[in-house]
């Protein structure tokens, strides 16, 4: 399943989609997601702490991408709604087949959003 396909189905997103940089990925968290900006912040300063402790921007560039798929999940209402009920139902399950379930369903929807988003 991928994003375009839910934009088809009326899913369409409520903001445009940022650029892959810290202020403007957290812009788009704070208006599409703001109970997840303690996360973002974070996120990013653990980032920039991993990339001065290796000397390698790979932490950055990963913070980055995460960041900005979660974004696009949360960008289509329909999607978000879908992906946070599979991890709740995925946190909540009885058996571990049940979980896994859940948790394919919400990694699909994640990496179909990793894929739509422009990696420059």
């Amino acid at each position: 399943m991928s994003l375009q396909h839910n934009e088809a189905a009326d899913d369409r997103p409520t903001i445009p989609r940022p650029e892959r940089s810290p202020g403007a990925l957290r812009a788009a968290c704070a208006v599409v997601a703001p109970a997840l900006l303690p996360a973002y912040d974070r996120a990013k300063d653990q980032a920039l702490a991993e990339a001065v402790e290796h000397g390698s921007l790979k932490p950055v560039h990963a913070y980055l991408a995460h960041w900005a798929a979660l974004i696009e999940i949360e960008r289509h209402p329909e999607t978000a709604k879908r992906y946070h009920r599979a991890e709740y139902l995925a946190r909540i399950a009885a058996v571990p087949e049940e979980a896994r379930e859940h948790l394919t369903a919400a990694s699909v929807l994640y990496r179909a959003a990793a894929e739509a988003v422009p990696t420059r």
